[in-house]
């Protein structure tokens, strides 16, 4: 996990970042503003794509103290769901309530709290009926505030690698939906044990981004694809690309449209994990833009390649089966795939068969190259068989899948019945 000083904060996030950060008002946020800032799901000024210099927002010129929006709600939610007030927890942990409010709110981001206050706060929290997981949970929220910190502080402008947490590993689901958390206003299913025993607040369900702060890490973003070379920063770019993929600005459609012309009809070489990953990145962003045709050939062109065991490596890190924190994408081309069993894979896409998902063609995909390397594993997960018949039977009996996921579906169903002999 990333904990570090408000001094280094100024150093990963531009000059006087953390002296804002300790200058922030004690002033709760009003209902005007949170209104304003759920409005910016639909709004929020465009940015002209293709030209990187001229997507630099309008605010430009305001200082952007560093934010700590993600682990103050999960923190929030950790003391609420132990009952405990704001004054109680200052008093534990041996702090000003002050200060307590203005980790919540995210106006002093737990960043930049000291490693063994971050702890002691954890354990309080832990002994007093909050989940043993709020560890973690504070840990990946810290990491998700420092992506979204430095693109809110960058807007437009080019962050060095060697300080950008999206080139420093390569990210699994959890931190990845705690990114797009304030973005989609979605919880991160990891989260669902807090959500259920927090009773809920009188201002949001969510952590807020105000509309300025939006547009500038989408900015960031569009500008740091741009930039980033393909050979050069290649995970920087992909994760980037990644997270565009959550901008719903038409401008962006039309880039990410290009980016798959470029990127998904080049032809995909055995280890060419760049390549790869660049043209899925791309699809499955399109996908969730409605344009489900790029989703459906970039299947269709890797089926049967060696960037089958790549796209099984790749899901298996995305879901935590693959343990180990990988700091570049090179591990997708090992063919000996026993690192990791299955078992937890298969259960995660065996719930995303969703007739109505953008992304089915490729669950679906992944899903079949699973059961077909590991047949076995319907036999040692007997438990999830009524589930999966169910929902490959809707699929069967649906309108949705074209002659190759049909095919897919029908080879799932033979390897059910098999599996119940």
């Amino acid at each position: 996990m990333l904990k570090v000083s408000l001094e280094e904060l100024d150093d990963l996030l531009g000059p006087g970042s953390a002296e804002a950060t300790r200058k922030a008002p004690d002033v709760p946020q009003s209902e005007e503003v949170v209104a304003s800032t759920r409005r910016s799901d639909v709004e929020g000024d465009p940015v002209d794509s293709g030209v990187v210099q001229d997507v630099v927002a309008s605010t430009s010129r305001r200082e952007w103290p560093p934010l700590g929006i993600v682990s103050g709600f999960v923190l929030t939610l950790g003391r609420k769901s132990t009952g405990l007030t704001q004054e109680t927890v200052a008093e534990l942990v041996g702090v000003d309530v002050a200060v307590v409010r203005d980790w919540e709110s995210g106006r002093r981001p737990l960043a930049a709290t000291g490693a063994g206050e971050l702890l002691a706060l954890s354990a309080r929290l832990c002994r007093a009926g909050a989940p043993a997981t709020i560890r973690r949970y504070l840990h990946e929220a810290i990491e998700a505030d420092l992506v979204l910190s430095t693109g809110i502080t960058a807007g437009a402008t080019w962050v060095d690698p060697d300080r950008h947490p999206l080139a420093a590993a390569v990210h699994r689901r959890n931190v990845t939906n705690l990114i797009t958390w304030p973005l989609t206003g979605h919880t991160p299913p990891q989260l669902d044990d807090l959500v259920r025993t927090a009773p809920a607040g009188p201002v949001s369900a969510y952590p807020l981004l105000h509309p300025d702060e939006r547009t500038r890490f989408f900015d960031h973003l569009l500008s740091t694809a741009q930039r980033a070379g393909r050979a050069e920063e290649p995970l920087l770019r992909r994760q980037a690309v990644y997270l565009v993929g959550f901008d719903r600005r038409g401008q962006v459609a039309d880039w990410l449209r290009d980016e798959w012309h470029r990127a998904g009809h080049r032809t995909i070489t055995d280890g060419d994990v760049t390549g790869l990953l660049e043209a899925r990145s791309a699809s499955v962003a399109l996908a969730s833009t409605g344009e489900n045709e790029h989703i459906h050939d970039f299947v269709d062109r890797t089926s049967g390649t060696q960037a089958e065991i790549a796209n099984l490596n790749y899901w298996a890190y995305w879901i935590g089966e693959l343990r180990d924190v990988r700091t570049d994408d090179s591990f997708m081309t090992d063919e000996d795939s026993r690192a990791w069993h299955g078992g937890a894979l298969l259960t995660h896409l065996a719930g995303r068969l969703d007739p109505a998902s953008p992304h089915l063609p490729l669950n679906l995909h992944t899903l079949h190259t699973l059961v077909a390397s590991r047949p076995g594993l319907l036999d040692t997960h007997r438990r999830l068989r009524p589930a999966l018949t169910t929902a490959l039977d809707t699929l069967a009996a649906g309108d949705v899948l074209t002659r190759t996921g049909r095919d897919r579906v029908a080879g799932l169903r033979y390897a059910l019945r098999l599996s119940g002999r």
